[in-house]
């Protein structure tokens, strides 16, 4: 790669890590608050099936933010 494609190519990519370092917060900050959702709900005797299927997508999308995350960290380090 020629050295200006190689330095814009490397600038996209820690602008998609800082967007990916986002995901990753806004992801367990999601899943702080949903389970203190199913935690409340809980403790008030309500169903929580639902709020407990929610928490389980929100940690399976949170595995993947933090992959791609870690993608985007393996090929800077290229």
């Amino acid at each position: 790669m020629p050295d200006s494609h190689q330095s814009s190519h490397r600038v996209m990519q820690t602008r998609h890590l800082a967007e990916a370092e986002r995901h990753v917060v806004q992801g367990e900050r999601h899943i702080a608050e949903q389970v203190e959702r199913v935690a409340e709900l809980t403790r008030d005797g309500h169903d929580v099936t639902e709020a407990r299927k929610l928490l389980t997508n929100l940690y399976t999308s949170q595995a993947l933010f933090v992959q791609h995350r870690d993608q985007i960290l393996r090929e800077l380090e290229e």
